[in-house]
């Protein structure tokens, strides 16, 4: 008598079967955060690389500021976006003949502040990036960054690295605590000689000056006179952009 082979349905059906690269709940699992913290590094990575990205000029800014918002918002979502066209225009972003893009507008990606920066490079037919978040209350990319430059994070440490690894340099417009974090760990990165010497400005001097009294942390002795020089401020987008060159980014127009 010949015994019938069993069905093999419920290896077939084991998730221990299944080919790891398709498998959901596996890559999802503790044990695979370190490959999905690599994924997130390579997939930005691909994408940046074919389009040519080497350098870029990172903006912060509070995704709360309106166009026609109250007070001074008006004014600072024209000149992000003003700054945001002149750096495009002049820093070497549209990679005319050389294929290689320097100086491209790098944003978190969001509203206010952020779409304003990226919305000026739009206005002048050049890409710019949107390194977007997983929030709770979720994020929404702007509809200014270039559809394949726009990314999305679920690590905030992640999201930094790649908002500092190619930064030519940084521009501070007003904020809150998301700008002040961003702000403070690339000044952190520069004073301890993590990252090399990029100038950064902050937009709007009165405004950073009533939020932040870094004249008491030097009296304190809590910065030394040098980190003081860090950066500099500016009050126009065309100041902005002055400032970055004479702190020595190189423009790449052509």
């Amino acid at each position: 008598m010949v015994e019938n082979k069993p069905l093999s349905t419920a290896q077939l059906a084991s998730p221990s079967y299944r080919l790891p690269a398709l498998d959901r709940d596996f890559l999802l699992s503790d044990e695979m955060r370190g490959v999905r913290f690599q994924l997130e590094y390579a997939k930005a990575e691909h994408y940046l690389r074919s389009w040519g990205v080497r350098s870029t000029i990172v903006v912060f800014g509070s995704a709360r500021v309106r166009e026609d918002g109250p007070g001074r918002h008006g004014f600072w979502y024209q000149e992000a976006r003003t700054f945001g066209a002149i750096a495009s225009e002049r820093g070497g972003a549209k990679a005319r003949s050389s294929g290689i893009r320097d100086n491209v507008i790098a944003t978190g990606g969001g509203p206010g502040l952020m779409e304003a920066a990226n919305r000026g490079a739009w206005d002048v037919e050049a890409p710019s990036i949107g390194f977007n978040i997983t929030l709770p209350h979720e994020q929404q990319p702007n509809a200014y960054s270039t559809p394949e430059l726009t990314f999305r994070f679920h690590y905030f440490a992640m999201r930094k690295m790649h908002l500092a690894m190619r930064a030519n340099a940084l521009v501070v417009f007003p904020g809150g605590f998301g700008t002040l974090d961003e702000l403070f760990e690339i000044l952190n990165l520069r004073q301890t000689g993590k990252a090399p010497p990029i100038p950064i400005v902050l937009f709007d001097q009165d405004y950073w000056r009533s939020v932040i009294n870094f004249q008491t942390m030097l009296d304190h002795g809590m910065i030394d006179p040098f980190d003081h020089e860090l950066f500099d401020f500016a009050d126009s987008a065309e100041g902005v952009w002055d400032k970055l060159i004479s702190g020595g980014l190189a423009s790449h127009r052509k």
